[in-house]
């Protein structure tokens, strides 16, 4: 086992082996002056070869390296404790012994090898009465100013109501979370999901059968079939003229529509904004008339007559349009004709009826075959 002590490292890389058993060889223990002289300097480390700043060298060049001579022992210092000393007053701990509780030196907590209580007293410090030198004299007031204000500028903020708009929003949406489980209500504990859902439907059931009853119905409209077109009275008669001319070819006269109104399906009256309507020639297509109402009311659950006031008035490029000759023909005067019977008008009246409480314009409208004319022009009418 001789060769297992020692070491073969040095001769890994072909060097000599060395005879000297490093285990159990004793080195010689270096001196201590000269490991004192060479801790005790500072600039060893930049110059190991150097004397040291204990030699007679280093007398005439002083440096700013630490020097041990240049300290001395100043005895025992004062304890920052004051004048009592409790070392002096016999009142040193003795600290505390961690083996007490294996070696039967601590407390005792078990009474099976004796009745032990287990205090140990604690020695405490004795008082010092310390006595106030500056007699029973007045004593003055000192004013102490004030410290500033206990709330932050967002704290005075929030408790003036001036909230932010991220807690407003974060507040409306956890109210929304708290409604929709049923938590809370719109109004307090009021107006809850469940009551608002039936208050809703319970309205809208209302609401339905007030408008079922408010609101207005169109009537229906019918002409006469008799006498569709009828004479216009004063003052309307007064403002068109009467007037047939074939050079150049045209027509103007006024007349009244003959209408009659249903309303029996309506609950209240019904107020009619206006009813505008047109007259178109059944065989040509051509517009020959127009008229407005105006405003008028019509009761309700009864059939009551209207009288529609239209213009009729074409103006053709000669009297062989057909427009013309149709609508001159059956004016004319019943001595023209054999039997005594003129020729039917035939137009087609398109209404537009706009009646308050309802949205938009609500058509209507009927043909006419066989209609007299409302006047006749005399016989020597050209």
């Amino acid at each position: 086992m001789e060769y297992d002590r020692k070491s073969a490292v040095s001769s890994f890389y072909g060097g000599r082996r060395s005879n000297v058993d490093v285990l159990n060889a004793d080195f010689p223990s270096p001196d201590p002056q000269q490991e004192r002289m060479r801790t005790d300097s500072a600039s060893s480390f930049y110059n190991p070869n150097g004397p040291s700043r204990a030699s007679a060298e280093m007398l005439g060049r002083p440096t700013a390296g630490y020097n041990s001579g240049s300290y001395y022992t100043a005895g025992r210092p004062e304890p920052v404790k004051g004048a009592y000393d409790e070392e002096a007053a016999g009142l040193k701990d003795d600290g505390f012994d961690i083996y007490a509780d294996f070696n039967n030196s601590g407390p005792r907590y078990s009474t099976a090898f004796g009745q032990d209580t287990g205090y140990r007293p604690v020695n405490s410090p004795t008082p010092k009465l310390v006595q106030d030198d500056r007699g029973s004299g007045p004593v003055e007031m000192v004013t102490v100013p004030t410290l500033g204000p206990e709330w932050k500028t967002s704290e005075l903020r929030e408790l003036t109501g001036k909230i932010t708009k991220e807690e407003r929003r974060e507040r409306a949406a956890q109210k929304w979370k708290e409604w929709r489980r049923g938590e809370r209500g719109l109004c307090g504990r009021y107006f809850t999901k469940k009551f608002l859902a039936w208050f809703m439907f319970a309205l809208c059931v209302a609401i339905g059968i007030v408008l079922a009853f408010t609101v207005p119905r169109v009537p229906g409209f019918n002409i006469n079939e008799d006498t569709p077109l009828v004479q216009a009275t004063p003052p309307f008669n007064n403002s068109i003229p009467l007037i047939f001319s074939s050079a150049p070819a045209n027509f103007s006269f006024p007349a009244f529509a003959d209408l009659q109104l249903d309303t029996s399906s309506s609950f209240l009256p019904t107020s009619i904004h206006n009813v505008h309507g047109t007259v178109f020639d059944l065989q040509t297509g051509m517009l020959v008339g127009t008229g407005d109402s105006g405003h008028f009311t019509v009761p309700a659950k009864s059939f009551p007559k209207v009288q529609l006031p239209l213009n009729f008035t074409y103006v053709a490029t000669n009297s062989s349009d057909q427009t013309w000759i149709n609508w001159h023909s059956a004016c004319q005067n019943k001595g023209l004709f054999t039997n005594g019977i003129r020729p039917g008008l035939q137009f087609r009246l398109v209404l537009s009826i706009v009646i308050n409480g309802l949205i938009g314009h609500h058509p209507a409208g009927t043909q006419v075959t066989n209609a007299p004319c409302p006047f006749e022009l005399a016989l020597n009418a050209p």
